[in-house]
């Protein structure tokens, strides 16, 4: 019986270790994906003198939002590089819905020369660095005296050759029959995109909404190259003035840059998780075809 017993024990730990180990391996990603976030939301917080206190707190003992109103009160005001990047963010996604849903429909159901031409272009265009392009359009930018203006930062960014292949991929996948329909009732080509092939592919498009306002808003690179005074530069450039003083020295204010952090990362959580569940039925959608 004992030796039953032990066998027993021995099968029951042999199953139970894989998934005890697994277990552990998936607390330890999360800890290291979630700390971060974590530290810069409590140090937003806290006071100066506990933001540069050595061991650090955990949590703040004097809780204050004083870090978000001493950069909102700055000389060069955090609410304004938060205003360039919502008019950037939103006039990028205008744009790219009036150019790319079209785009996508007409290679999704339409036939017309150069198609496959075009369509090539489109997916060579898929495969090629961005920062590849961007001297020539700086210096195209440069031409039409754009520099150190928002349009530079929204014109290069108005459709996007990923978006058309999703786009296009999701619209392959709506039936004929709803277009003969719409058509046979007098539906003109405008009627038959935005009335019947968008609603139906809502998904894939709030998808692409989302990631087109993950890039404008969260693009560094280009507004910190394409811009010389910090009126006309986004949140993200935005943070890192927080690191420096008037005289251009860094500072260790770690609580005002992670409160800048905050402001800059609240709207894409907020917006993710409002428009979560349209995100992995849009992926699937356009992997479909």
């Amino acid at each position: 019986m004992d030796k039953m017993k032990d066998l027993q024990i021995k099968r029951r730990f042999k199953n139970y270790l894989p998934n005890l180990v697994s277990d552990i391996l998936k607390l330890i990603c999360v800890i290291i994906f979630v700390f971060p976030f974590y530290w810069m939301f409590i140090t937003a917080f806290k006071t100066y003198n506990e933001a540069i206190l050595t061991p650090p707190t955990l949590w703040p003992r004097n809780f204050t939002f004083q870090s978000f109103i001493d950069i909102v009160n700055m000389e060069i005001s955090f609410g304004r590089f938060a205003f360039n990047s919502v008019v950037v963010t939103a006039s990028i996604i205008v744009m790219q819905l009036l150019i790319m849903v079209p785009a996508a429909y007409a290679f999704a159901k339409r036939k017309f020369f150069g198609k496959g031409l075009c369509w090539s272009i489109v997916l060579v265009a898929f495969m090629i660095p961005g920062q590849v392009t961007y001297i020539p359009i700086y210096l195209m930018m440069a031409k039409a005296r754009m520099i150190n203006s928002l349009w530079p930062q929204i014109l290069p960014f108005a459709t996007n050759s990923f978006g058309i292949f999703m786009l296009r991929q999701a619209f392959m996948g709506v039936d004929e029959s709803y277009l003969d329909a719409a058509r046979v009732d007098g539906m003109g080509k405008l009627g038959v995109i935005f009335r019947i092939m968008v609603p139906m592919c809502k998904p894939t498009l709030v998808t692409m909404v989302l990631m087109s306002f993950i890039g404008g808003w969260n693009s560094y690179f280009w507004p910190k190259m394409i811009t010389t005074t910090d009126v006309r530069r986004t949140i993200a450039v935005g943070v890192t003035y927080l690191r420096q003083t008037f005289s251009g020295l860094e500072t260790s204010n770690y609580n005002e840059i992670m409160a800048g952090a905050v402001m800059g990362i609240v709207p894409i959580i907020l917006l993710f998780l409002i428009l979560q569940k349209y995100i992995m039925t849009g992926m699937s959608k356009a992997a479909m075809k």
